[in-house]
């Protein structure tokens, strides 16, 4: 198959076959990257961010490094991109092994450090991946003449590969070959991409095609150039600003799940790239005026899309599952894919130093697109609701679509005045459209339509309560303000359980404050002399003072709270040691749980434990889990549903228990009763949990020896940081 127009092109098929297989690793690339360096740097929104944008500068620096090289008219350009692929390829083989070596020398570095190292460690990669782009661009306009058709096809292909990548991550690649797996199937990838781009470029040099006639000499950057630089720079700050407002949307809905941000990554790049190509045909003959008006009608009507995913997103998700809210994502995404190459089109000539041009734009639109992200992910979120950001993003590009609008000189006035009703209609439908707008999502079809009694959103993410006093943090259940034995809607008696196990834990630390009804229980331990609470999130402090039966934690003065990653705290700070660690840990399978729960962090842990420490933590009932404590810990006792971990014998001390209950007081008042027969009868079912360690068969209210977990979970695999234990399995609704 040839390009049309010219019987000296190459074979179009197949350059479209190597590019799209060239996305596929990328993005593989990518996710697991990033998610070993955030558990190496920590999770929290400030190692997040570090990582992204180093990853963005990195793909920039490549685009521009890709267009000096496409300027050489001599070079075999097919070459130059097989290269470049086995570049990446050798590099993603060594990864892993270079974060870990790199990132745990580094633990203690600044936030500044941390940055400039992450740069440093993904520059070399990222900037050959950024320059594939105009390395095959300007290979095919030497065909075609034409920038934006080019632009259009490759970016269609590359994209469309990376979202396969990113469904094929979440629906069986992570879960199947855990992060080394995947990345040695993307290092397969790179290999066959590179190989075939030889075998390509040796065909086209052995066939009877003659060369391509050589591009025109450059001229000067003009006007039109500059506009476009400013254009795709904002249309990629709102494409990312968007990106990222979805992302807390669809991780919200699903509980924080894993195959949230792999399925709606998917979905937005499936967009971008049917975006690009079905405004290839909006790429034919010299641009001027239609092409502005048509990427003026593409601005508008991707913000307006825009606009209507996320309350969209809410209403769907209380009548149908899951993914049926990607293809809202795939509709607003595509408007937005198509207008790069219609600006490509518009600013770029086609000359000699058309990939030169486009890695400037394409610098530019990831400037714009790190900009999105950081005041969006980082600032905004900080001081707006999402509803109000949704808003400002449809507002700023309407006006966008108005000054193409005016810069198009066609039907100006007509345009114009769309673009102030879609405005007013976006200002007007705010109200409406984000009406229980999060109640919607976390509900879903059991939403009733009642509203929550707080939300507080932060850049850290999003934590309701219900108007029965449930907490619930990023969509999922975090418990509930309540530290009463007698009424133990929480489980709270796990909190208790630590005195059976620990005679004087006098130095604790609590990870993840949530409801700080665990904390609260724990900072009134006769015992304790200091707690140290870690919370990544600090909406959880703007809570507690407001419920009385935990207000007082805050103000404790043996109680410190640190706002930081749990696993990151421990790793900066070595000479911290404890009698007892506490996390009441999330959901086994929702998205970087297993940083807390991974074979790799018991041994964490069991560093900061002093002699006869012990850890207590929430299995959430997976065996997997279980397992993996039994494999770690030589003691191990499963509570309820926690296990209690040790390196010294654990043997549960019942009367001491008892002492040690009868005499808890929280704020004053007795945690036991002893004059009323309730809280005695109470009393002694709890206690009655020690007499069942002795029973074989399981039961959920009670104890369990390790010997008893171990059979019970024989076959089931111990959760590293590699395989992410249960986190990739389909879990959404």
């Amino acid at each position: 198959m040839n390009l049309p127009g010219t019987a000296k092109a190459s074979p179009l098929a197949a350059i479209s076959a190597i590019f799209f297989v060239s996305g596929f690793p990328a993005l593989v690339y990518q996710l697991v990257w990033q998610r070993a360096l955030f558990a190496i740097y920590g999770i929290n929104v400030e190692s997040v961010t570090v990582v992204v944008t180093a990853f963005m500068l990195g793909l920039g620096l490549g685009s521009l490094a890709g267009g000096v090289l496409s300027r050489q008219q001599r070079l075999p350009l097919l070459f130059v991109f097989a290269a470049i692929e086995l570049g990446i390829g050798l590099f993603g083989w060594v990864s892993l092994d270079l974060f870990e070596l790199v990132g745990h020398a580094t633990l203690g570095a600044s936030a500044a450090v941390t940055g400039a190292l992450t740069f440093a460690m993904v520059l070399f990669p990222t900037l050959l991946m950024g320059a594939t782009l105009p390395v095959l661009t300007t290979h095919l306009v030497r065909q075609t003449q034409n920038v934006g058709r080019s632009v259009g096809l490759l970016y269609f292909v590359n994209t469309f590969g990376s979202a396969v990548a990113c469904f094929s991550v979440a629906l069986f690649l992570m879960y199947a070959f855990g992060m080394r797996g995947a990345v040695s199937v993307a290092v397969l990838l790179n290999l066959l991409v590179a190989s075939g781009a030889v075998v390509l470029d040796m065909a086209i040099r052995r066939g009877d095609r003659a060369p391509p006639e050589p591009l025109a000499a450059a001229g000067r950057r003009d006007a039109r150039f500059w506009v476009s630089a400013l254009l795709v720079a904002m249309t990629g700050f709102v494409a990312l600003s968007y990106e990222i407002l979805w992302f807390r949307v669809h991780s919200f809905v699903t509980g924080s799940s894993a195959m949230a941000f792999a399925a709606m990554l998917g979905a937005y790049l499936l967009g971008i790239a049917l975006g690009s190509l079905s405004v290839r045909r909006f790429c034919r003959g010299e641009p001027g005026p239609r092409s502005l008006a048509a990427l003026s009608v593409f601005v508008l009507a991707a913000n307006a899309a825009g606009f209507l995913v996320a309350p969209f997103s809410a209403r769907l998700a209380t009548v149908l599952p899951y993914p049926a809210l990607l293809p809202l994502v795939v509709i607003a995404a595509g408007l937005l894919g198509a207008t790069f190459p219609l600006i490509c089109h518009y600013g770029v000539k086609p000359d000699s130093r058309a990939g030169a041009g486009l890695s400037y734009l394409y610098l530019f639109n990831i400037i714009g697109s790190a900009g999105g992200s950081l005041i969006t992910g980082f600032v905004l979120m900080d001081f707006m609701t999402t509803a109000q950001i949704n808003l400002a993003l449809a507002l700023v590009g309407v006006a966008l679509a108005a000054v193409v609008a005016g810069l198009a000189r066609q039907g100006i006035a007509v345009r114009l005045a769309v673009c102030g009703v879609v405005a007013l209609i976006a200002v007007a439908g705010t109200g409406v459209g984000f009406d229980r707008f999060y109640e919607r999502l976390q509900f879903k079809d059991s939403f009733e339509g009642e509203a929550f009694a707080e939300v507080v959103e932060n850049r850290h993410g999003v934590i309701t309560v219900s108007q029965g006093g449930a907490v619930f943090g990023g969509g999922m259940y975090d418990g509930v303000f309540n530290v009463n034995l007698m009424d133990d809607t929480n489980m709270i008696v796990r909190a208790f359980s630590v005195g059976a196990f620990h005679a004087a834990p006098r130095r604790v630390l609590v990870i993840g404050l949530a409801s700080g009804s665990w904390a609260q229980v724990l900072a009134h331990h006769p015992q304790l002399e200091q707690m140290t609470i870690v919370e990544i999130n600090p909406g959880y402090l703007e809570l507690i003072p407001q419920h009385p039966e935990v207000a007082s934690l805050l103000a404790n003065p043996k109680v410190t709270v640190v706002i930081d990653d749990g696993r990151r705290w421990l790793n900066r700070n070595p000479q911290q040691m404890f009698d007892a660690i506490v996390m009441n840990t999330t959901f086994n399978w929702r998205a970087h749980s297993s940083n807390l729960l991974s074979a790799e962090f018991l041994e964490i842990l069991r560093a900061h434990l002093l002699p006869g420490g012990v850890a207590l933590y929430n299995t959430t009932e997976s065996p997997e889990v279980q397992r993996t404590a039994c494999v770690v810990f030589p003691h191990v006792v499963r509570v309820i549903n926690n296990v209690v971990v040790s390196d010294s014998p654990l043997m549960p001390d019942k009367e001491r228990w008892r002492t040690l209950l009868v005499n808890y007081q929280i704020d004053g008042r007795p945690v036991i009763d002893q004059s009323r027969a309730d809280h005695l009868q109470q009393l002694e079912k709890i206690l009655g949990m020690v007499d069942t360690l002795a029973d074989t068969e399981f039961q959920y209210y009670a104890m369990e020896v390790r010997s008893s977990i171990l059979a019970r979970t024989e076959g089931k695999r111990i959760v590293t940081d590699d395989n992410m234990g249960t986190e990739w399995n389909i879990r959404w609704k």
